[in-house]
């Protein structure tokens, strides 16, 4: 039979089960949008700009609702798209990148968006093809697909040249879509060896990543059983529920909060699930897991490769923690008690006062705020953050109820994530309430998502931090420099750029108004409204995060430099 490629496209990505493309159209691909547009059950989603797309497409697979899905533009439109295709990369969050190419049969150079696009995302992708004729498009995306979520998830990239999507061809068969068979679990002895060290522990604790964020409900209840604290990466916020007296906190070392450095300072055997030690959840390596290192994890490269394991179990989390928690209670068949919840309760009490009785003056006390943002939201809630100061402040104050419900860029750290996020989170889950956490610096990077926001009336809200500053990076340059080279924003009218593009627009001035300008946001965005709340926020007290990770580096350099570091900073506030 005959088909356009652009009919396979479409056959392939309704069998996938896709519900929303985002991207720009082209030359290269208005066959595919039109066979899109006539389609029941995916709707192709235009963007301001291609990486505000891959943002919003990252978003949705993190959701869990499905794949998220790009349909962009050759050459430029992969460039535009290549941060939030390297944040899913490096993130290990599936996406599918579907690209026009060049007429591949044409005998002429120099095509308009002539490039090697595969070279250029071979590092921040698990795999790319390029469709070479109709009868493998339906093969290749379902291909794609697999590699894209089996495994450690990650992007795939798919080129489909403009003589194939827009013109017919012969097709042998279009095949239904198998879903794979599920990765066979660990060896049963490994399982129970690492369960055995558990039980055999002293204080046992808990370190989840975003790898666990799908074993919630039995990481819940081996915690409870084993009585271990459990800390979480930045991006595994949501692996464990933020209200729980077992959790303690973003993290373990001299950078977390006061409740997770306690609890993990005497914890003899550590279970790591989903994580790669890397640099952000462990406070630039900041921290000295013990001995007896348990890590779970769906990629066997990680093992060992910034702490040395004692046991290893490649696997998926989802599969591997119950069979984990299965061992334990055969092993010990009631719950142990360590004490360690009245100390994390206590720790977290304090920590709260401490930030309630900071003078704010008459800026916005960042605890007063996620206290009260919490109060106000539903457990289900989504919250996004971009990369800053704020991703920090709301690690450290802002409980995250239930899995899927956090996120925000990790190791690639692409700031401008927070706006395309909460729209790609609230296309996905229309039934949600979905926030966004934002510096000024972020939100101008992609800002202009909010377009898109009004047009698909996404009633999403966005909290943008104002302070004039990229505040985590002015923090940084203050200390050694005693000044703040490009890094001071100055000001912008935020009434005036919520007007431009149709959105809401509420004030948040000081810490009397946050209840009510919050439930009024709320409530505009109950109505379909795209809201933007400027949020005067006080950043004159750094966090825990920010304090921790100074002194780790700081004393892991070599003395001279350490001297050189220390003495220029005295001698600028001296002389500045």
């Amino acid at each position: 039979m005959k088909k356009s490629g652009a009919a396979l496209v479409r056959y392939a990505l309704e069998q996938l089960g896709i519900r929303r493309t985002f991207g720009i159209p082209g030359v290269h691909t208005t066959e595919i949008y039109d066979e899109l547009n006539r389609s029941e059950s995916i709707s192709p989603t235009l963007v301001a700009h291609e990486c505000g797309g891959a943002f919003m497409a990252d978003a949705v697979s993190r959701t869990g609702a499905e794949i998220g899905t790009l349909l962009i533009v050759p050459a430029a439109g992969v460039t535009h798209a290549a941060s939030g295709i390297g944040e899913a990369g490096i993130d290990g969050i599936p996406m599918l990148i579907i690209s026009g190419g060049i007429h591949s049969e044409s005998d002429h150079r120099y095509q308009l968006h002539e490039m090697d696009q595969h070279t250029l995302l071979k590092p921040i992708t698990k795999g790319t093809w390029r469709v070479t004729n109709h009868n493998d498009i339906i093969p290749t995306l379902y291909k794609a697909y697999e590699t894209a979520t089996t495994g450690e998830p990650g992007p795939v990239f798919v080129e489909i040249p403009y003589n194939i999507s827009n013109f017919l061809g012969e097709v042998d068969n279009m095949p239904e879509w198998q879903t794979p068979a599920a990765p066979p679990l660990p060896q049963q002895s490994r399982i129970e060896d690492a369960a055995r060290a558990l039980v055999e522990a002293r204080q046992p604790g808990i370190f989840a990543g975003w790898g666990a964020v799908d074993a919630q409900e039995a990481l819940i209840e081996l915690a409870e059983h084993l009585d271990a604290p459990v800390s979480t990466t930045l991006q595994g916020l949501s692996a464990f529920p933020g209200n729980h007296p077992l959790h303690t906190g973003m993290g373990m070392g001299n950078y977390a909060v006061p409740a997770a450095a306690n609890a993990f300072a005497g914890v003899d055997c550590l279970l790591a699930i989903g994580t790669r030690f890397s640099e952000i959840p462990t406070g630039s390596y900041g921290i000295h897991p013990p001995e007896q290192l348990i890590h779970v994890d769906i990629n066997p490269e990680v093992f060992s490769a910034n702490y040395p394991a004692s046991h290893t179990l490649d696997g998926d989390a989802g599969a591997i923690v119950p069979a984990l928690l299965k061992a334990v209670k055969a092993l010990r068949a009631e719950a142990n008690n360590t004490g360690i919840r009245e100390q994390i309760a206590s720790d977290k009490a304090a920590y709260k006062k401490e930030w309630r009785d900071h003078d704010s003056g008459d800026r916005v006390n960042p605890e007063l705020f996620f206290s009260q943002l919490r109060q106000i939201l539903a457990d289900d809630a989504i919250v996004v953050a971009d990369d800053g100061n704020h991703t920090f402040l709301t690690a450290e104050l802002m409980p995250i109820i239930g899995a899927r419900n956090y996120m925000s860029p990790s190791d690639f750290n692409a700031m401008g994530y927070c706006i395309p996020g909460v729209i790609g989170a609230k296309l996905a889950n229309p039934d949600r309430q979905v926030v966004g956490i934002v510096g000024d610096g972020a939100l101008l990077m992609t800002g202009m998502e909010l377009v898109t926001a009004v047009r698909e009336q996404a009633g999403v809200v966005v909290f943008v931090f104002n302070d004039g500053e990229l505040s985590q990076i002015s923090q940084a340059q203050q200390i050694p420099y005693n000044q703040k080279t490009c890094s001071v924003l100055g000001s912008l009218d935020y009434e005036a750029f919520a007007k431009a593009f149709g959105v809401a627009y509420v004030s948040l001035s000081g810490n009397s108004e946050i209840a009510v300008s919050i439930r009024v946001a709320m409530e505009k965005a109950d109505a379909g409204v795209p809201v933007l709340v400027d949020v005067r926020i006080d950043y004159s007290k750094p966090t825990r995060f920010t304090k921790g990770v100074v002194k780790t580096n700081l004393g892991r350099m070599a003395p001279r430099d350490k001297v050189r570091v220390v003495g220029r900073a005295l001698w600028r506030r001296v002389r500045p």
